[in-house]
């Protein structure tokens, strides 16, 4: 059965709308949107990020991660 325009769905934003206003509701989710944006990038932003990427790293490398940790520090160990 072929599709006519009116069985798809429309899109809908508020551009669509008669008030071009932002409601209070609105205003109030970006507000604590952009607090929350603003308390993550504190002061230990830098070393959580770094933090991240070496855990995005090391996780599926769990066994090799264990074993070269074990290697470093067998050979510091050995040198002193």
């Amino acid at each position: 059965m072929a599709s006519t325009f009116l069985d798809t769905p429309g899109w809908s934003t508020a551009a669509f709308g008669d008030d071009a206003q932002t409601s209070p509701g609105e205003l109030s989710a970006l507000g604590s949107h952009l607090h929350q944006c603003r308390g993550a990038s504190g002061r230990f932003f830098a070393a959580r990020c770094v933090a991240d990427s070496m855990h995005g790293f090391a996780a599926p490398r769990l066994v090799t991660t264990l074993v070269l940790a074990l290697l470093v520090l067998a050979a510091g160990v050995w040198m002193l």
